[in-house]
């Protein structure tokens, strides 16, 4: 899998950039901060299931290339306790990309597509993609679903139950009050009915 991702990278920073000792170092950041222990949903894996949502839409999608950034950098900055990793990890995608001469108008793209998996308030094609395949495993099936929020729950380990579960509580309830969790038309047909009974079952589990 790291051998596929990294490969995926080398293939984007190089149609920008030639310092191959950079891209070295760009993708080492990556990686670490990926594979960090105190991670376990927000990992590589969850990298390559975003791939694997979107490349078979790529032909959906206006800038494929900044998506991809996207992808690699919109959780590269992820503390449990801190509220605004995604400004963060918006910020150090700004940075890197800088460094490699990347378009400045694509460079805000990614920033908005970043700041889009918290706020949601960005409204463009790509970036509603993008989000839509960042909620994608709220409607996988029920197996998967249950691995993906005791994940977030050891994510959370700092927190007791009771501080834990309210705030899951309101996230959840949020989502079943949208009047459509994903934004698209592609993935609200793939996922939006078993989404919904996926969180009403977890939230059933939380009142218990």
């Amino acid at each position: 899998m790291q051998k596929k991702l990294q490969q995926k990278f080398t293939d984007i920073f190089q149609k920008y950039a030639t310092d191959s000792s950079l891209e070295k170092k760009f993708w080492q950041e990556i990686e670490k901060q990926y594979s960090s222990k105190k991670r376990h949903y927000h990992t590589l894996l969850h990298l390559e299931n975003l791939f694997g949502e979107l490349e078979p839409i790529k032909e959906k999608l206006e800038d494929w290339d900044t998506i991809q950034f996207s992808v690699f950098y919109h959780d590269i900055i992820y503390k449990s306790f801190k509220s605004n990793n995604e400004e963060e990890s918006a910020s150090l995608a700004a940075e890197r990309l800088r460094e490699i001469g990347y378009p400045e108008e694509k460079i805000v793209k990614c920033k908005n597509q970043i700041l889009a998996t918290k706020a949601h308030n960005f409204d463009d094609n790509d970036t509603n993609y993008f989000t839509d395949a960042d909620l994608s495993v709220l409607g996988k099936d029920w197996a998967t679903y249950a691995i993906y929020y005791q994940q977030i729950r050891k994510e959370y380990s700092l927190y007791p139950d009771f501080l834990y579960n309210n705030g899951r509580k309101k996230v959840l309830e949020h989502f079943l009050d949208m009047e459509s969790i994903f934004k698209t038309e592609y993935f609200r047909n793939k996922y939006e009915n078993q989404a919904r009974l996926n969180i009403e079952k977890e939230l059933q589990i939380l009142d218990k």
